[in-house]
C-alpha cells in the first residue's frame, strides 16, 4: 500500500482459524506496522474470541507496543429467513459500517495506521471488505486500505483431516448450510459447507457420501470428525450439541464428498 502523507491507513489482516502459529510473515509485518487495533466485542458468550485475538497480538508484538480499541458488535436478526434474510444482513452491515466509521475517525490519527483482525481469510465469507467500502462511499472519512490474506477455515479443515480439497479434474463448491438445505449442487461431488446452523448434511444421510467436519479449528477446543456420512453424521450432531452447550457458541465447517456412481 502506498504511504500517503496525511491519509489514514487500514490493514485488513487475515489471522487464520485460531492458531497464532498460522499467521503469515506478511501478517506479522502488518501487525508490527499498526498503531491501533480495532476489535468488535461480541459479548460475554464469545469473549474467548476477543481473548484469542489478544493472545495473537501478545505472541507477536512486544508488550505495551500497541493500542486496542473495542466496540460492541451490533446484533443481527438471526431469525430472519427467506426474503427477509438479505435485508437483515444489509441492516447489520450498515450498522457495522457506522461503528467502523466512528472508530477510524475518532481513534486513528490522520497519519496513523489501524487494523482489523479477520478470522480466516478476509476474502472468504467475511464482511469486512464490503463494510469498509461502504464507509468510504459515505464520504465522511478518508483512508487507504490493504488486505493481508490468511489461512481460511477451509484450508485448515482439510489440512487437519489430511485430505485434499478437490479430486483429480473435479470442481469444488463452497456454499452455506442454507443453500445446501435447498439441494446438493449440480455437477459437483465435493462441497464445502460454512455457516450451517441447522446441520443440513442430515438431509443426505442416506446417500453415499463422506464427511470431514471440524469445529473451533486451530484452537485448543478443536473437534474433528470424519467418515461415511451415515455413521459420522449422528456423532457430529451429538458432539456439536455438547460443544455448543458448553461454550455457548460454535464455529464449524465441513466437506461433503460424494462417492462416484457405481456402474
Amino acid at each position: 500500500m502506498r504511504q500517503t502523507r496525511g491519509v489514514r491507513k487500514i490493514h485488513v489482516i487475515g489471522i487464520g482459524a485460531g492458531d497464532p502459529d498460522q499467521l503469515t510473515l506478511q501478517a506479522v509485518r502488518a501487525l508490527r506496522s499498526t498503531d491501533v487495533f480495532f476489535l468488535l466485542d461480541k459479548g460475554e458468550v464469545k469473549s474467548d474470541l476477543t481473548r484469542l485475538r489478544l493472545d495473537m497480538l501478545d505472541a507477536h508484538l512486544p508488550a505495551g507496543s500497541y493500542r486496542v480499541v473495542e466496540a460492541r458488535d451490533p446484533d443481527r436478526d438471526r431469525k430472519a429467513g427467506g426474503a427477509a434474510y438479505s435485508p437483515a444482513v444489509g441492516d447489520w452491515r450498515s450498522a457495522r459500517a457506522g461503528i467502523y466509521q466512528r472508530l477510524i475517525a475518532e481513534e486513528l490519527d490522520e497519519d496513523g495506521t489501524g487494523a482489523f483482525l479477520v478470522w480466516g481469510d478476509p476474502a472468504l465469507y467475511d464482511s469486512t471488505l464490503g463494510i469498509l467500502q461502504e464507509v468510504l462511499e459515505r464520504g465522511e472519512v478518508e483512508f487507504a486500505y490493504d488486505v493481508v490474506p490468511g489461512i481460511s477455515s477451509v484450508s485448515a479443515l482439510v489440512a487437519r483431516h489430511r485430505t485434499g480439497l478437490n479430486r483429480v479434474a473435479g470442481p469444488v463448491q463452497i456454499t452455506t448450510g442454507r443453500r445446501l438445505a435447498e439441494g446438493f449442487p449440480e455437477g459437483v461431488d465435493d462441497v464445502v459447507v460454512m455457516l450451517d446452523a441447522h446441520q443440513a448434511f442430515r438431509r443426505y444421510a442416506d446417500e453415499d457420501m463422506d464427511i470431514y467436519w471440524g469445529a473451533y479449528i486451530g484452537t485448543p477446543d478443536e473437534i474433528l470428525v470424519s467418515g461415511p456420512l451415515a455413521e459420522a453424521g449422528p456423532r457430529i450432531e451429538r458432539v456439536r450439541a455438547q460443544a455448543r452447550e458448553r461454550k455457548g457458541w460454535i464455529m464449524d465447517t465441513y466437506l461433503l464428498r460424494r462417492h462416484p456412481a457405481k456402474d
